[in-house]
């Protein structure tokens, strides 16, 4: 049986990879930073490899008897050589496919620096030796927990996203896919865009959201230096915030409203609705009685008990 590994293992994306491949009794290693979080997050049963992108020795090691590489990292301005370097060992090695995860409109030189560097990465790719299968999964529903903090407390749906419809994709799903990507012959060459079964607004998110939660969760539509600016106030970098504000411009004039039948063809189901999302992480939206929390502070306060 192929040896395969998982980098990002314990990501979004990755750590439901693991769980995908776990789930057939396909044994997996996963390259990993942190062998606690891993050990928690992903438990027991996987290999672990311990290593960071950017040391390319630990890559290496990680790399040794591998035959197939789920290629997966964190937006980072090194990402492109964090991402090549990879593929350059798995090359060494003499892996025989890598299943990359990228982003439905990558390309070098978009205005979107993430799709850019995915397209570089993809380009390398395409030059290496060894064999690859591409994903471009559009917007990731998992996106929308971003938002949930500002559901709970202030009962409303912000985002700059007005008009925008949006094919977005349940991370499970795009998990699936990439499970048959790395246990499949003959799928060598292909690049799947990956989507949800409809393309939908956020005005029909917050209602799917307002059905799941039993409140009402109405949206609101925020201005680019508005949403830039809140970003900003929850620890983003400038740079990153303002590559979100762009991403969401783009959404907005059209760039993920088109769906395709790539899940279906690859895993045999069709994509999760939003509405499942909304069902599944309803919790992450219901409302929370900050005076009820005040109460129970005080009182902790009050008694002299430890936090």
């Amino acid at each position: 049986m192929a040896k395969l590994m998982v980098t990002g293992a314990t990501g979004n994306i990755g750590s439901h990879v693991v769980q995908e491949l776990r789930g057939h009794g396909i044994p997996v290693r996963a390259f990993v930073r942190d062998l606690g979080r891993a050990a928690a997050t992903l438990g027991g049963g996987v290999e672990l490899a311990a290593g960071d992108f950017a040391d390319a020795a630990s890559v290496r090691r990680a790399m040794e008897g591998v035959d197939v590489v789920f290629l997966a990292c964190a937006n980072d301005p090194r990402q492109v050589e964090y991402e090549t370097g990879v593929i350059d060992a798995a090359a060494a090695a003499g892996a025989r496919r890598i299943v990359k995860l990228s982003a439905c409109g990558a390309r070098i030189g978009s205005e979107i620096a993430f799709w850019d560097w995915h397209g570089r990465i993809e380009a390398h790719l395409r030059a290496s030796t060894v064999p690859a299968v591409v994903l471009q999964p559009c917007f990731s529903s998992t996106n929308l927990l971003a938002a949930a903090d500002g559901v709970r407390h202030e009962g409303a749906l912000f985002a700059r996203a007005e008009g925008a419809l949006i094919a977005m994709i349940d991370r499970r799903d795009v998990a699936a896919a990439a499970a048959v990507a790395l246990t499949t012959d003959g799928l060598e060459g292909q690049t799947y865009v990956l989507t949800g079964p409809e393309a939908i607004t956020y005005e029909r998110v917050a209602a799917e959201l307002s059905a799941a939660t039993g409140r009402t969760i109405p949206f609101v539509a925020v201005p680019d230096a508005a949403a830039r600016q809140a970003l900003v106030g929850t620890g983003l970098p400038e740079f990153v915030a303002a590559q979100i504000v762009a991403l969401f411009g783009a959404l907005r004039r059209g760039a993920y409203d088109r769906t395709t039948d790539s899940v279906r063809v690859l895993t045999g189901r069709e994509p999760r609705p939003l509405a499942e999302f909304a069902r599944d992480h309803a919790g992450f939206f219901r409302h929370v009685d900050t005076a009820a929390l005040d109460v129970v502070a005080g009182s902790a306060v009050g008694t002299g008990s430890a936090p």
